[in-house]
């Protein structure tokens, strides 16, 4: 039986996320996924079956099952195939750490817009991006 690849989408725009990605794909484990940058002018959610503005706002990761998982539970699909992140795969599924991990993204997703990006804070590579002004 052939294995499936599950797909990352990230915000090649964002520094943050893009570090945190380049730092994914270093691992053992990586090879599990295809990590496609949702900036790029290739990239078609409608293609992928996901929500242009929503992909934009909150991480998706499809698991290998062609599941699509958001926010904290698409960084917990990420870290169960990383050998060297499954403690925290382990830990976050914990009812005293899962309501942190919540908060903490929560938090993020606040924070993100005002987060250093590639090319000056320029998201014309992207139709759906959201720079304050």
């Amino acid at each position: 039986m052939e294995s499936r690849q599950g797909v990352v989408y990230y915000d090649g725009l964002c520094l943050a996320c893009s570090a945190e990605i380049n730092h994914y794909r270093k691992l053992k484990g990586s090879e599990r996924f295809a990590f496609v940058d949702i900036t790029a002018a290739s990239f078609k959610a409608a293609d992928h079956g996901l929500d242009p503005y929503k992909v934009h706002k909150v991480m998706h990761v499809r698991d290998q099952n062609g599941v699509l998982h958001e926010g904290v539970e698409a960084f917990r699909t990420i870290w169960k195939e990383l050998p060297r992140y499954q403690f925290l795969w382990k830990l976050s599924d914990g009812a005293i750490v899962r309501p942190i991990l919540e908060l903490g993204y929560r938090v993020f997703l606040v924070a993100r817009p005002y987060l250093p990006r590639r090319k000056a804070l320029d998201c014309s590579a992207s139709p759906y991006c959201e720079v304050p002004k």
